[in-house]
Parts: C-alpha cells; sequence; structure tokens
C-alpha cells in the first residue's frame, strides 16, 4: 500500500468563509446546521459531510443552494472520511466558531477562515486523511508602528473593539 499526498484547493465564493473539520456521526450535518443557524441571524451557508462507513456518501445542508453545492463538490475532492466542510457569507469565522466547535461530534477543527485555503490529504488506498490546511499566504515582514495602528482602526470599524 503506496502514500501519496495531493493538495486540493477549497472552491468558495468571493467574500465567503470556510470551516474545515473532523467530526463523526450521521447526525453530524444536522447539528452542525443548527449551530450555525444559532449563531447569527442572517448567516448564509452549505454544509458538507463525507461519511467514512457505511454507503460513504457525502451529507449535505445549509440554507444557501450555492454555497451547499461548492460545499459538496469540495468535500468529494477532499473524500477524506469523517470531514466537514461548512461554507457561509454573511458572518465572519469568529461570529460562528464558538458554535461549531461546541457541537459534541466535531473532534477538530483545521481552520476557520476568509483566506484562500489548501487542504493537503494524503491518500492511503481505500481511505483519506487531512494531514493540514495552508491558510492564506506567506507572512513577509514585522509588522510596522503604521501597520499596528491600521490593524488597531480595523478592528474598531468592524466593531470588535471598542473606540
Amino acid at each position: 500500500m503506496g502514500l501519496e499526498f495531493e493538495c486540493i484547493v477549497i472552491e468558495k465564493a468571493e467574500g465567503a468563509s470556510a470551516i474545515l473539520g473532523h467530526a463523526g456521526f450521521i447526525k453530524t450535518v444536522e447539528d452542525l446546521r443548527e449551530a450555525m443557524v444559532g449563531s447569527l441571524p442572517g448567516v448564509k451557508f452549505g454544509i458538507a459531510f463525507a461519511e467514512a462507513s457505511g454507503p460513504c456518501l457525502a451529507r449535505s445542508d445549509g440554507n444557501d443552494d450555492g454555497l451547499r453545492r461548492q460545499a459538496e463538490n469540495s468535500i468529494l475532492k477532499i473524500a477524506a472520511g469523517h470531514t466537514f466542510l461548512i461554507l457561509f457569507t454573511e458572518a465572519y469565522p469568529i461570529n460562528v466558531i464558538n458554535n461549531v466547535r461546541n457541537v459534541s461530534e466535531v473532534a477538530a477543527i483545521y481552520c476557520a477562515t476568509s483566506n484562500p485555503a489548501q487542504v493537503i490529504v494524503a491518500n492511503v488506498g481505500d481511505g483519506r486523511s487531512v494531514i493540514g490546511i495552508v491558510d492564506g499566504l506567506s507572512s513577509g515582514a514585522i509588522e510596522s508602528e503604521g501597520d499596528k495602528q491600521n490593524r488597531s482602526k480595523l478592528l474598531r470599524e468592524l466593531g470588535y473593539k471598542r473606540g
């Protein structure tokens, strides 16, 4: 049995965010749906979950058909058992991550990001595993005092810090 690695782009609409994680039970999709709906009014999302046994289907749900289809397409490419992908708009990852993390079946969160993301997958014959995530771009420098001021200003404009 050989070991092969593959890098898969999480395809998502402009402005969409992604949460990729590992969970394991047939009710995962429904519980993740409840977590998303309960996180923030108006959040639009699609969820896909790769079963690891039985018929090994990609289960899906959501309240936005386009995001659901994108999640389904990416999870089929990733094809690692018990992996889930949530694509969403009208919220930031920080707005939904705690509800997702608190779903009882969720064992791990690989990423919660608005950046372009790639999934590094190991293929071991009949099964696949998520090995890691490439989240965004590589850092190129240390922030300057001006960069710190811009960061502080942005956090206040977004309402995450008091002015």
